[in-house]
Parts: C-alpha cells; sequence; structure tokens
C-alpha cells in the first residue's frame, strides 16, 4: 500500500479517486450484448454462454433433478452455517416491514401509504472465480418478505455445465421461483427484455463486474429499475493506536482479495501503524489462495496518517466507503459520526466479514461514493410505495375551497371543477 502522510485537504480529492474505466469502449461492448439478446433471444444467450463461459448449453432454466443433486453436495456443515445467516438476515429484513397506519390530515380527510412488492424482480449472481451463494441470501430472503410473486435468478454456469451447488441449495432456502445459467450482461439483458425461456422482470439486483454493472445502468436508461450503481467491491479502516495491525490487515485482505480491481484504504491516527499493517499483510497474503488478486488490489490502495479523528472523519465521510470499519476503542463514539457509508462496523471484534455473511444486514451495498446518496438493499428496494387517501363529505368541504384556489392560480380549470362538481352534489 501507498503511505501517504499528513496531506493537506486540497489533496483529499486525488488520494480518495477510484479506478476510472475506459466507459466508451465498455458502454459499446456491452450495449452490442444488449441488442443482440433483444433481438435473438435464447439463441444470443446460447452463443455468449459458449463464448464467455466456455460451454455448450442446450436448456438454460435448472432442472428439478439438478436442485436435488446439488443439494446432496452441500455439506452438513455449511447448510448449517448458511441455515444460521438466513434466520439472522431474515429476523433483520422482517423488522424493515411497518404496518400500513391511516393519518387523518383534516377531519373527514384520511390518507395512508402501502407497500406492496415488485410482482417481478430478478436477481443476478455472480460465478466464476467466486459463487457469491451468500448474496442469494442477501436478496432473495428481502424479496421474500417485500411479497415479490416471481423471483428470477440468473448465474454463469461452470465449464460442465452447471451451477455451483451452493448456489442452488441458497435458492431453495429462500424462495427462488425460477434458476437460470446465464451470465454477464446477456443475464442482465435478459432479464431485462425477456426470452423465449427467460421472463421479463421489473427490477435487477445484485453484483457482478464491470460489464454486468455497465449492463445494469444501460437497461436503467431503458426505464427498467436496477438496485444501484455499484462498482468493484472497498473498504475504508478508520484504526488508532489502539488498533491490533493484524486485525486490520485482514480487514483490507479480505476485500483486497475479491478482485484486482477491488480498493482498500487506511485512515490512521496513529503513525506507526501502516508499517505494521504493511508487515502483516505481507505474513497473511502467503496464507490466501487469492494472494495474487488482491496483492493487484493493494497496488491501488493507500495508508492516509492524519493529525487527529475529526480530519480522518472528514476523509472518511468524503470517501463514502461501501464497508467502513472503526477500529478503536471509541468506535461507538465514532459511529455517531459517519454520515456517509454503506454499513459501518464497529469496534476490535467487528470484522466486516460477519456482515457479508451472517450477522443479518445486508450486504448489497453503494459502491464508487455512491453511498453520498444510495442505501444498501432492503426490505424497501422490493417495495413499491402507493398512497391512498379517501374524503368523506366534511372533509371534502373542508378542504375543497383550498383547492379550487390553488388550481385557478395555476390556470388549471380542470382539477378545479373535478372538486366543485362534487362540492354541488355532496356539499
Amino acid at each position: 500500500m501507498k503511505i501517504v502522510r499528513y496531506p493537506e485537504k486540497s489533496e483529499y480529492a486525488s488520494l480518495l479517486a477510484r479506478p476510472v474505466l475506459d466507459s466508451y469502449s465498455l458502454e459499446s461492448a456491452v450495449q452490442t450484448v444488449l441488442s443482440e439478446v433483444k433481438r435473438r433471444g435464447d439463441a444470443a444467450l446460447f452463443e455468449y454462454t459458449s463464448r464467455f463461459d466456455g460451454v455448450q448449453l442446450d436448456i438454460l432454466e435448472v432442472s428439478e433433478q439438478e436442485k436435488q443433486e446439488a443439494a446432496n453436495l452441500v455439506s452438513p456443515a455449511l447448510k448449517d452455517a448458511m441455515q444460521l445467516a438466513a434466520a439472522n438476515i431474515r429476523r433483520f429484513h422482517q423488522a424493515q416491514v411497518q404496518p400500513v397506519e391511516s393519518i387523518e390530515t383534516m377531519p373527514g380527510i384520511r390518507c395512508w401509504r402501502k407497500s406492496v412488492g415488485i410482482e417481478k424482480v430478478g436477481l443476478y449472481i455472480p460465478g466464476g472465480t467466486a459463487p457469491l451463494f451468500s448474496t442469494i441470501l442477501m436478496l432473495g430472503i428481502p424479496a421474500s418478505i417485500a411479497g415479490c410473486k416471481e423471483i428470477v435468478l440468473c448465474s454463469p454456469p461452470d465449464k460442465t455445465g452447471k451451477l455451483h451447488p451452493a448456489i442452488l441449495y441458497a435458492a431453495s432456502l429462500v424462495g427462488v421461483t425460477c434458476i437460470f445459467k446465464a451470465g454477464g450482461a446477456q443475464a442482465i439483458a435478459a432479464m431485462a427484455y425477456g426470452t423465449e425461456t427467460i421472463p421479463q422482470v421489473y427490477k435487477i439486483f445484485g453484483p457482478g463486474n464491470q460489464y454486468v454493472t455497465c449492463a445494469k445502468q444501460l437497461v436503467q436508461r431503458d426505464g427498467l429499475a436496477i438496485d444501484m450503481p455499484a462498482g468493484p467491491s472497498e473498504v475504508a479502516v478508520f484504526a488508532d493506536a489502539t488498533a491490533n495491525p493484524a486485525y486490520v490487515a485482514a480487514d483490507l485482505l479480505s476485500q483486497a482479495e475479491h478482485g484486482v480491481d477491488s480498493q482498500v484504504l487506511l485512515v490512521t491516527t496513529d503513525a506507526n501503524l501502516p508499517e505494521k499493517v504493511s508487515e502483516e499483510l505481507t505474513k497473511q497474503l502467503e496464507q490466501l489462495s487469492r494472494a495474487q488478486l488482491a496483492e493487484k488490489a493493494l497496488q491501488n490502495s493507500s495508508a492516509i496518517v492524519v493529525n487527529n479523528k475529526e480530519e480522518a472523519l472528514e476523509i472518511l465521510n468524503l470517501y463514502a466507503a461501501e464497508h467502513l470499519i472503526l477500529a478503536s476503542d471509541q468506535g461507538t463514539e465514532i459511529a455517531e459520526k459517519v454520515v456517509n457509508a454503506g454499513s459501518v462496523f464497529i469496534g476490535h471484534l467487528t470484522p466486516e466479514s460477519v456482515g457479508d455473511y451472517a450477522s443479518g444486514t445486508n450486504h448489497t451495498l453503494p459502491t464508487n461514493g455512491y453511498a453520498k446518496a444510495y442505501s444498501g438493499v432492503s426490505v424497501d428496494s422490493f417495495v413499491r410505495k402507493i398512497t391512498f387517501q379517501e374524503l368523506s363529505p366534511g372533509g371534502l368541504k373542508a378542504i375543497g375551497p383550498a383547492v379550487v384556489e390553488m388550481a385557478g392560480a395555476e390556470g388549471l380549470d380542470a382539477h378545479a371543477k373535478a372538486v366543485t362538481i362534487r362540492m354541488q352534489n355532496h356539499v
């Protein structure tokens, strides 16, 4: 990691810059895929699966037999772990469901808001070097709680034409209604536009590489909703003199191992900590199966030494990390001053990994600074809020003149007439 000591405020923006992609050439390539799937449907999916995933498929949908076989391949220990995680995630997200509350804004005027599940949602689950079955729990459980009627899952097959058994088992735990072997931008296109086999959905969720992210942003321009703009995974760690360098290094590596484009950031008030953490990084890298990926990610990352925690918070709130770890005895106090972050992990015993898997909070979070304006996935992500209102004769009499006056001032006579015609008959 690059070590920067006591930077000036004028340097913050450049220090916190994320890696920039060549968006023009990326959009061009992805748009071609979207157009082909929209035009040719399943035929394009089979062709792209052969080209990009290296396997020739005859059928896209996962069969019931494949689901049963997969369940038998998942170890009892992993099943137990997934069931524990699912229970915590369900408990946390179930608490987000609020009862309908009717408000009488004036006598005779009753207003309320009701959450209605999005009828058809699509979940994209990456495969490849790390099949993210945990993301199925994070997306499928709130979708089920929200009352989504159709939950479509797409994930890229391996070289044998199969999906990872843990992906299929996780899908069975959360009520996914249909599963398809399709990955990359072509899977996003299939869910956005529909094909002969894959149904069109109304909103798409899930992480992915730069092609998947670009595809989600492009279909959004066509009017399809997506969960959020999301890029490579990232973590920021605030650490003071009370931090354990080995813990900090492990937290940084837990994100760096996602991929070469991941970014990690250390902000510390302890001038000696960066060197101690660097020593630990070297030791721990030797023990990682994904060491090469993590090492490349670290090359894009920095450790910043600041004078005090106020400066640290200014930098961290400007960075707006997907994951923010507060490695300090004062973590709870510092957390109160965090205004921009996807998810916050407080204290020395709270690694980011627990949020990724099993604490109960959602791990689908805004990256690339979007935490300044976006929230992570929740039950609300899977519902629409519909408002209702109902007037009695007394309510119409009380509010009618104000509406007529305002409509007239805006020159909207028909709006006023819609009120006066009722007042003539009922008031």
